[in-house]
Order: C-alpha cells, then sequence, then structure tokens
C-alpha cells in the first residue's frame, strides 16, 4: 500500500513538473495563430505568382471566324502578328456565325473544337445556358471597350466575350432633299408630312417600322424596355413592352401609317429603291447600306444619329459582335491573351478599315479613321446611345408576338389592347419554353 501510494505521488510530481515546462493556453494559441498566418501569407504569395505569370505556351491556338472573306482577310493578318509576338501557330476554321453553336456542341466535348469562338451577342445567354462558354477575365482590358459593348456581354453578372465589333442603325439623308437632317422627332415629322406625295410615290421618311428591330427607339426612348436589367441580370418576368411608355412609342408609329407617310407595304426593298432613286428624303437604315447608297447618291449622301425625343438621344437596339471562350479549351489563359490581343486599339483600327465593320474598342471608334469617314462617324455617335439587344435566352419568345403586334399596329387596331395581348404571349411563350 505504501509503495502504491508512493509511486502515486511520484506520478503527480512529474505532471506538475511537465506543466510547469509546457506552453500555457495562450502560448498554444498564438502558435496556431502565427502559423495560420504564415500559411495565409505563403497562399497569398503563391496565388500572386500564379495570376502574374502565364502557364507553358501552346503550341497552336484553335480559332473559328465567321465565313466573309474581308473578315478573314482582316483576321489572317493580326493572327500572323500574335504568332510572331508569341510563337503559337493559329488554327483558323472558317464557320458562319449562326452554325458555330452547333458545331460546337458536337466537336466541343469531342476536343475537337475551337479555344474562342466568334457570337453576336444576343446568343450569349443561350450559349451559355448550353454551356458551351465560360466567363473570360479580360482585366484592365476591360476599361478599353465602349461601355454599351461591356454591358452587351454581361451576362449574369459576368463577362462572357471580347467586344470586337459594334453595330446599329442612324439616318440616312438625301442633301438635295433636305438641307439638314432632322435633330428631334419634331423635325422629323415635319419632313415626313411636308415631303410624302404618296399619290407620285415621294416620301419624306421611311423605316421599317412594323420591325421591332427597328421600331425600338421610338418605343425604348419613351420608357419601354423588354426585360428589367438590374445587379447585370435579366428579370425576364418584368416586361415592359405595353407600358405607359410603350403606347405612347406606338401611337407616334402608328400615325405614319394612318397618314399614309409610311406605306403598309413597306420592306427593306421598297425603302432602298426609293431612296437610291431619290424619291425618299430620309430613311432609317444601317452602315451595311452605305456602299450602295454611296454609289446610287454620290455626294448627295449624308448620315446622322437618330433623332431626340423629348430632348434625349433616342435609344437604338444595337448588336456587338464578340470573341467567347469555349469551355473546352485546354488553354484558356492564352485563348484570353489572343482575345485581348486581337480586339485592342491598333487591331481594332485594322479590322475595320480592311471588313468595314466599327470597332467596339473605346479609343478606336473615336479615332480619326472613324470620325473622320463622314458618313461612319454619324452610326458610331448612336453606338455611344445604343442599348444592347437582350442577350437572355428568353429573348428568342419577344421578336414574333412583338412582331406581329407591331403589324396589328400599323393596320390601325387599338395600340394599348394590341401591346398587352403581345406582352400576354410573351409571357405563356417563356413558361412553355421552360
Amino acid at each position: 500500500m505504501k509503495k502504491a501510494l508512493s509511486l502515486f505521488m511520484v506520478f503527480v510530481l512529474i505532471l506538475g513538473v511537465l506543466a510547469a515546462c509546457g506552453p500555457t493556453r495562450e502560448d498554444v494559441k498564438e502558435d496556431v495563430k502565427e502559423e495560420d498566418n504564415n500559411q495565409t501569407e505563403q497562399n497569398t504569395d503563391d496565388n500572386a505568382t500564379a495570376d502574374n505569370e502565364m502557364p507553358e505556351k501552346p503550341e497552336s491556338l484553335k480559332v473559328w471566324v465567321n465565313d466573309e472573306e474581308k473578315q478573314k482577310e482582316a483576321l489572317q493578318t493580326i493572327f500572323d502578328k500574335y504568332t510572331e509576338e508569341t510563337g503559337i501557330e493559329i488554327d483558323v476554321t472558317a464557320i458562319s456565325m449562326l452554325d458555330q453553336v452547333e458545331a460546337i456542341a458536337l466537336d466541343g466535348p469531342a476536343g475537337n473544337g475551337p479555344d474562342i469562338f466568334f457570337q453576336p451577342h444576343d446568343r450569349i445567354g443561350s450559349i451559355v445556358a448550353a454551356g458551351h462558354a465560360d466567363p473570360v477575365d479580360l482585366g484592365d482590358a476591360l476599361d478599353t471597350y465602349t461601355q454599351s459593348a461591356v454591358d452587351a456581354v454581361t451576362y449574369d453578372g459576368e463577362t462572357y466575350g471580347a467586344p470586337l465589333v459594334v453595330e446599329t442603325y442612324g439616318l440616312f439623308y438625301n442633301k438635295d432633299l433636305v438641307e439638314n437632317a432632322p435633330a428631334t422627332i419634331e423635325e422629323l415629322n415635319a419632313i415626313a408630312a411636308e415631303h410624302t406625295d404618296a399619290a407620285a410615290g415621294t416620301y419624306g421618311f421611311l423605316m421599317e417600322a412594323a420591325n421591332f428591330y427597328f421600331a425600338y427607339p421610338f418605343l425604348g426612348t419613351y420608357g419601354a424596355y423588354v426585360f428589367n436589367k438590374a445587379d447585370g441580370a435579366y428579370d425576364v418576368t418584368d416586361i415592359g413592352l405595353a407600358n405607359e411608355g410603350a403606347v405612347e412609342g406606338a401611337t407616334q408609329i402608328q400615325s405614319w401609317f394612318q397618314s399614309g407617310q409610311i406605306p403598309v407595304e413597306v420592306n427593306p426593298d421598297i425603302i432602298s429603291g426609293l431612296f437610291s432613286e431619290g424619291k425618299a428624303s430620309v430613311v432609317l437604315s444601317g452602315p451595311w447600306n452605305i456602299p450602295a447608297f454611296k454609289e446610287a447618291l454620290g455626294d448627295k449622301l449624308g448620315t446622322a444619329p437618330l433623332p431626340t425625343i423629348n430632348g434625349e438621344n433616342a435609344k437604338s437596339f444595337m448588336g456587338v459582335k464578340s470573341w467567347m471562350l469555349s469551355t473546352y479549351s485546354e488553354n484558356q489563359e492564352w485563348a484570353t491573351d489572343l482575345m485581348k490581343f486581337i480586339t485592342n486599339e491598333e487591331n481594332s483600327l485594322h479590322y475595320y478599315e480592311v471588313a468595314g465593320e466599327m470597332p467596339a474598342n473605346e479609343n478606336a471608334l473615336n479615332s480619326d479613321a472613324v470620325t473622320s469617314n463622314e458618313l461612319v462617324a454619324a452610326f458610331a455617335e448612336q453606338s455611344q446611345y445604343g442599348e444592347p439587344m437582350p442577350s437572355a435566352p428568353e429573348m428568342a419568345q419577344v421578336w414574333e408576338p412583338i412582331g406581329n403586334a407591331l403589324s396589328f399596329i400599323a393596320k390601325g387596331e387599338p395600340v394599348e389592347e394590341v401591346l398587352q395581348e403581345a406582352v400576354e404571349l410573351i409571357k405563356q411563350n417563356i413558361a412553355a419554353a421552360q
């Protein structure tokens, strides 16, 4: 018994000595904290190194370009420069933009798809939903594009493209028929009234007013909208195509048809023919018509931004063509580098000079090369007021109902009632497609 008690006392004594020599609870906390801080600093340093260093260069990058000769010519020069600077070969395949998405759905998962491909921005939503594109980190380069172009490639708060081209429409006018382009909606209406003689086949103002794409400025500037957009995301349940502004704008459009100032049967061929023959004073169209109108009218041809409405610049629908980053790419960092290279100021200007499409790069768009061309400058200015067509997949359910509504309005149907019916149909179509 005494021996057991002695052993117990020795054990207690040893524990006491160890406790006196060991660290306190606070000492342990400080040691752990210091170790965590050291590890955090190490991780931060590692991340900084990773951010600042590109991965090993691939031998080549695969690029799908739109199958159009001038565009291919312009891009090949840019690709050659990139290869010269980086040593990376560019493997180019020409596929129509409208066919690329179907092709990447097959080739991407099989490892035969591109690293980057070229698309109009209004298809971004459906491309992302299908899982074919990843967000792209453009870094400081994001600030080099026009804000409207950045807005166009932003979907659900993420950037899904490097913008190359902006496209919108404006006014063409015949300087022999009107001294100046109409600067306001009131001036436009005055020209439409004074220069229209339907019996003689002459018109003051023509446009595809029952085409939603072209009609949007006369709806959106009054306060209409397709989908409400907040925090970079579309609320497709909030449709503003039958609100007070939409009704006011559609009533203005209806007045052009009811007065005979715009024929109900008007179409692009009629508009182009009458304007080229000197039988229309002002028409609303896009820069794609500059060559044909220039050939027909020569120095009599003028261009201008859309007229202001209630003192505000008209909100034309704007399209943006951009490079997108394939989900299936194994070289995403270098693919992003190529996207930024193609769309920098110098290369955007080269693309404009060869392919004839307005640059999304802000410095290039505002450069002398663009603004010194009076015919192009008006569209470049209008693009600054442009509103990107919604890129949500649900936009596919909008075009037909609102287009039919405008056709009914052109024929004299009640404006508000027709618009409300169109919005209800759009909502039904969206629900059915989900």
